[in-house]
């Protein structure tokens, strides 16, 4: 015999969709009587930590900054959709109106696209170097920021050098890589921002709340945000591993902050947080200016 299930039963297990309708806050907003920093767009850097490759990049200069004085350095991933001052996240007009307030220090941002590697003939497209370069649990990233971009940026610009000054982060894939150069260099980076970070299993990223809790902890700050609505996928459950994240982090004492809303796979919700983002990774920066 077949027994139909009630009609409000059949509701109750239909997911809930999310509301995912974060808005952008003042931080965010061009402010009357706020210095503006300098968008430099740089020429396309041709790598040879990524052999073959080529990348559009971008920096952000504060008003603030004093030639004398080394600033704080923050690279972003997936740069292109972090230095607009239109969009999701607003870099530029955010560091303008934080660092004017006095709210993070005055810091250099680095705006890394991707690298392609350029097509053979005119009737072929480039192709994307992105799942390697950002999904690899290696410390090739890392190298490639410390010989490549960062001396270049340093031969205009003074930077400060110890970990503590110096933050990386990304979105989806961007962010597991800003996680990774700071799990593989805490010499080089010691903050990382994750938005709606690839934990899963792309390129065995899915490992990591496991060496968290296994590996001896190491001196790095880590904020991450995801939300319910995120990807669920043949590389696994973004929600999830992102939780587990979170939790392998709580396990191993690390200072770190996870904010989990309703928000799918995109910037809303890490663009609205944004600015409290940087005041909670930097909040103790502001003591060395």
């Amino acid at each position: 015999m077949r027994f139909a299930l009630p009609a409000l039963a059949l509701v109750a297990v239909l997911p809930a969709f999310a509301a995912d309708d974060y808005k952008l806050g003042p931080d965010s907003e061009r402010q009357q009587g706020v210095p503006e920093g300098k968008v430099i767009k740089m020429e396309p850097w041709k790598s040879k930590v990524f052999d073959g490759t080529v990348r559009d990049w971008w920096l952000y200069v504060p008003a603030q900054y004093d030639a004398t004085k080394p600033a704080n350095v923050m690279v972003f991933q997936d740069g292109g959709g972090y230095v607009g001052d239109k969009g999701q996240f607003r870099v530029p007009v955010v560091f303008d109106n934080l660092i004017h307030k006095k709210e993070m220090p005055v810091t250099i941002g680095i705006f890394l696209n991707p690298g392609n590697v350029p097509a053979a003939d005119s009737n072929q497209k480039a192709r994307s170097n992105r799942s390697f370069e950002y999904d690899t649990l290696s410390n090739q990233y890392a190298t490639f920021l410390e010989k490549e971009i960062l001396p270049e940026v340093a031969k205009t610009y003074k930077l400060r050098e110890d970990p503590g000054s110096r933050a990386i982060g990304g979105i989806s894939s961007g962010g597991i890589c800003a996680f990774t150069v700071a799990w593989e260099r805490p010499d080089l980076f010691g903050k990382v921002l994750s938005h709606v970070g690839s934990f899963t299993n792309i390129r065995g990223g899915d490992v990591y709340p496991g060496m968290i809790r296994k590996t001896e902890k190491k001196p790095i700050r880590v904020f991450l945000q995801d939300g319910s609505g995120d990807l669920d996928n043949l590389h696994g459950s973004w929600p999830l591993a992102n939780q587990q994240m979170a939790a392998a982090l709580k396990f191993a004492k690390y200072d770190y902050k996870f904010e989990y809303g309703d928000g799918g796979h995109n910037g809303k919700h890490g663009g609205a947080i944004l600015p409290d983002s940087l005041r909670w990774l930097w909040r103790d920066e502001m003591k060395k200016q």
